[in-house]
């Protein structure tokens, strides 16, 4: 029998996940509302957060941006339950030094850290720091010597290495090993080259959010790869919309679609700082009118009655899917409505 589900949320790094001219959500990428919401989401009994890693605000670099990795630190001393996962981009971080930040944090919040890969899309973000910005599957080979790196510095390892891009001499990071082998590591992406890097390397894979059926596909390919390694998890990117009704649900989707609509010049401008091979990107262009959130957003489905959404979550949980990442708008109060309306109903 398969563990029960776990939840988590996005935390709220940029502001709103849906639309940007909602009323109802105030566009606040405060650390003070980070720590609120965080600290909220664990009292509820939500299992993870996962806090997106940009430098600047990737909508519009005139709204504010929490930084990813010093808040993470911040909330493992804060927080004594939830598991926190803070998303790192390699081309920002050498290896040695973001392996040593990790097993930090992973000692101040007493085991329950993980690190989140991603290879990047925003050119901009690197460009203008005038940093090196290699093409899609050039970052992956980038990524896969980083987190190999990354993984052994974690482990305790002493270390000697050399490679195309990092030479390391006899290395070694302590404390390690205090509360397991290393902090847990996720990786994001759907190309085939983060799809052969999540066998090989990661714990967890993310996915995207859309129907069940893609990502029974997705889970499929994976699974059929070979891997030396512990099995591979799943966890799901939603937007979840959970009313007393179908109807009632359907009508907020509708209202959120139309405030995103509002966003399109902030779309535009992202789109053109993104890197055109980036699948999540291809994806969710073409959904854009029918979906909102991020990395898929509402396309994952759940959208409908407490009863409805519930039925949706046990069946991505049935295809494989362990843990469930989800955004909300306004996010505190559609939070608290989750965790009293439909955690009960698949817990």
């Amino acid at each position: 029998m398969s563990p029960p589900p776990r939840f988590g949320i996005w935390a709220a790094v940029h502001g709103a996940r849906a639309a940007h001219h909602d009323p109802d959500e105030p566009d606040d990428a405060t650390w003070e509302r980070n720590r609120a919401l965080v600290l909220e989401a664990e009292a509820l009994g939500f299992d993870a957060v996962l806090v997106a890693q940009h430098t600047a605000n990737p909508f519009d670099d005139a709204r504010d941006q929490l930084e990813a990795w010093t808040a993470s630190a911040a909330l493992a001393a804060l927080t004594r339950r939830i598991e926190i996962i803070a998303a790192i981009k390699p081309g920002l971080y050498h290896p040695v030094v973001l392996a040593k930040m990790a097993l930090q944090i992973e000692h101040i919040a007493q085991g329950r850290f993980a690190l989140n890969l991603v290879n990047a899309w925003n050119r901009a973000e690197f460009e203008r720091a005038g940093l090196p910005f290699p093409a899609h599957d050039a970052r992956y080979a980038y990524g896969a010597e980083w987190i190999g790196l990354v993984d052994r510095l974690m482990r305790g390892e002493r270390v000697t290495h050399a490679g195309p891009h990092f030479q390391v001499s006899d290395y070694q990071l302590r404390p390690a090993g205090t509360f397991r082998p290393r902090p847990t590591i996720y990786l994001g992406g759907e190309s085939e080259p983060a799809r052969a890097l999540a066998a090989e390397r990661a714990d967890v894979w993310f996915i995207n959010g859309q129907p069940l059926a893609d990502v029974a596909a997705l889970i499929a390919d994976l699974a059929r790869r070979p891997t030396a390694r512990t099995p591979l998890r799943y966890g799901l990117s939603a937007f979840v919309i959970a009313r007393e009704t179908d109807a009632a649900a359907e009508a907020e989707h509708a209202r959120l679609l139309a405030l995103a609509h509002r966003d399109a010049a902030l779309r535009a401008e992202t789109r053109a700082r993104t890197d055109a091979a980036s699948v999540m990107f291809a994806k969710t262009d073409a959904a854009a009118s029918r979906h909102v959130g991020t990395n898929g957003g509402t396309a994952a489905g759940l959208v409908g009655s407490y009863a409805t959404v519930a039925e949706r979550i046990r069946a991505f949980h049935g295809a494989g899917i362990a843990l469930f990442m989800l955004q909300f708008q306004p996010f505190e109060a559609e939070m608290r409505r989750f965790a009293e309306h439909v955690l009960p109903r698949v817990r």
